[in-house]
């Protein structure tokens, strides 16, 4: 299964809908919230070369927000990048 990543903050309603997804998947991933760890911001920032939230990794692959996250499932194309059948 694939490693997947997002930086998030608790009150970001996309960053709830992706967790939602992804735990409907049954998707283990890292969360990680910037609004208590802010030292990540910047970390975030340079991978994804964005400021909202969430951003979401799979493996070194940057997806994007939620809506990003959401097209790739409705494309059927999310459950292969997430090496789930």
């Amino acid at each position: 299964m694939s490693k997947v990543v997002i930086y998030s903050t608790a009150v970001c309603p996309y960053c709830s809908r992706a967790r939602q997804l992804l735990d409907k998947k049954n998707v283990d991933y890292i969360d990680i919230r910037i609004d208590q760890q802010p030292e990540y911001r910047s970390e975030m920032e340079s991978r994804s070369g964005r400021t909202s939230v969430p951003q979401i990794f799979i493996d070194d692959y940057h997806v994007g927000g939620f809506d990003d996250l959401s097209e790739l499932e409705f494309d059927d194309k999310l459950d292969e990048m997430l090496g789930i059948s």
